[in-house]
């Protein structure tokens, strides 16, 4: 692994590998168990692929007694606990340990209840993301967050990262379309949170449990809710001299009160990638090249358009283009969804960056970018949901030039200190797994650090659960709840203790 500390294995653990996998495999008979090294291989790692570790074991249960039945021994045991989903993690959230059992939950793939009536399906987490539009779709209905890699990724993934996509403007994240969720944790306890009824009282557990990276529980099912397709959807495709001029324009559509579907921005480079790869009918001749879709009634999607289109041409446009088929809407988001590999296919590697920042800072965090990338030698395609502020630029390099991974990692750093410094934060939707992990002070207090991982101790106070994810320093809960007493003089001495 590159400059990446994590815990220190447990030599014990290791000694008893034997032992422990007997024991799993009393939980999970048959082939529910990997531990040979060969067949942990393909568990290494995650879509984060600089970064690898074989893991003690892999289980792989179907029930959720079983799930239980390995948490719970687990906690007895003190063994670290990795959950995994279909490993398409782009922050190293699935990094095994040495000495971890890996959790796969991809046999937990069943669609387990359609609801229309109340616009709710119930699935098992290792259910693709695109496996619950294609379910509802014949109804006229779908599942509106969307990630680039929906034809992969798991439901139970999507709620460790809160993921999102390019409808996410104006559908929301994952956390805006989530009703329900069962979980198992650590102590094998299993608990349900939420449901099929819009909102529930008390603290929003649901919320906090979106978007946790697998350190505060397993999650085991899930309810999403799902929308009812648009009367009409249409995408317009406009070209701009400059990767400037198309970001103010962004920033200009939303102040205009127009939120679309979905608005996304490519580059120079990332346009070049995705046209040699999926033939979509992109311009070459501009430098920046953005996609908005209109949705909603026809006529109101007519009226959008001519003022997208307005603003467009007040930004210096040069090309303009707006689907007029169903088929060409969707080839529009063909070469946007298909750019991550397509820029696989110009660079041996490349990191895939994931920061966000205020709409109008776009124009100014643009500029900086390309002197980052002089600064570092590497090249950079730019690929973001431009009208949430979500960024996600693809740092090209050689993993095998000495020093280029290193040189990578930096000049992802700064991009994400850049992120920050204008108001922005360092993660929009991949989390912060490995990748962030060490950047996290850049954006918390020493204080805001410590209130997060109390939260972690109020669920898994051993910290057996995805360890070394998240936080740059994991402090004991014992130290998180003690009192620091400073010469003899209690803090806040006039309140009454008992």
């Amino acid at each position: 692994m590159s400059g990446i500390a994590m815990p220190k294995p447990s030599q014990e653990l290791l000694r008893n590998k034997a032992q422990i996998v007997k024991d799993l495999q009393r939980i999970i008979p048959g082939e529910g168990v990997i531990c040979e090294e060969i067949e942990l291989r393909p568990y290494e790692t995650d879509a984060l692929t600089a970064y690898r570790q074989i893991p003690l074991a892999v289980v792989l249960p179907e029930t959720v007694e079983q799930v239980s039945q390995i948490l719970k021994y687990c906690y007895a045991n003190e063994v670290k606990v990795v959950p995994r989903g279909a490993g398409t993690s782009l922050s190293g959230g699935a990094l095994p340990l040495a000495d971890s059992v890996l959790m796969s939950m991809m046999k937990f793939n069943q669609i387990l209840d359609i609801d229309l009536p109340n616009r709710a399906v119930v699935v098992q987490p290792g259910v693709t993301n695109l496996g619950i539009t294609h379910a509802v779709q014949h109804e006229g209905f779908y599942y509106a967050p969307d990630p680039s890699s929906q034809i992969a990724c798991s439901i139970g993934g999507n709620i460790a990262e809160n993921s999102g996509g390019v409808h996410s403007l104006k559908y929301g994240l994952t956390t805006n379309n989530v009703l329900g969720l069962e979980m198992v944790l650590m102590s094998g306890e299993v608990i349900r949170l939420g449901g099929k009824h819009l909102d529930a009282e008390g603290y929003d557990f649901l919320a906090l449990l979106t978007g946790s990276e697998g350190l505060l529980g397993v999650v085991t099912e899930v309810t999403v809710r799902v929308l009812q397709k648009p009367e009409t959807a249409r995408a317009a495709l406009i070209g701009f001299p400059s990767s400037e001029q198309a970001g103010q324009c962004v920033a200009d559509i939303i102040g205009a009160g127009i939120i679309p579907g979905g608005m996304e921005l490519m580059d120079k480079l990332a346009i070049d990638a995705a046209e040699d790869f999926v033939h979509a009918g992109y311009p070459l001749d501009v430098d920046a090249l953005m996609i908005v879709e209109l949705d909603g009634p026809e006529a109101e999607v007519d009226r959008l358009l001519q003022e997208v289109s307005s603003l467009a041409t007040q930004n210096n446009s040069t090309y303009l283009r707006v689907s007029e088929t169903e088929e060409e809407r969707n080839t529009f988001w063909t070469g946007r969804k298909a750019a991550f590999p397509a820029v696989g296919r110009i660079s041996p590697d490349y990191l895939c960056m994931d920061g966000t920042i205020p709409r109008k800072a776009l124009p100014q965090v643009l500029k900086r970018m390309q002197v980052l990338g002089e600064k570092h030698g590497l090249r950079c395609a730019n690929v973001f949901h431009a009208g949430d502020g979500n960024l996600h630029p693809l740092i090209l390099y050689d993993a095998n030039n000495p020093g280029e991974l290193e040189a990578a990692e930096a000049f992802g750093a700064d991009i994400l200190r850049l992120c920050v410094e204008v108001g922005g934060v360092l993660t929009g939707e991949h989390g912060v797994g490995i990748e962030k992990r060490d950047l996290m002070p850049e954006m918390f207090s020493e204080t805001d650090l410590k209130q997060q991982q109390r939260v972690k101790c109020a669920f898994d106070e051993k910290h057996l659960l995805n360890p070394g994810k998240v936080f740059p320093v994991l402090h004991r809960c014992a130290e998180l709840g003690r009192m620091h007493v400073h010469k003899g003089q209690l803090p806040f001495p006039n309140i009454p203790r008992f």
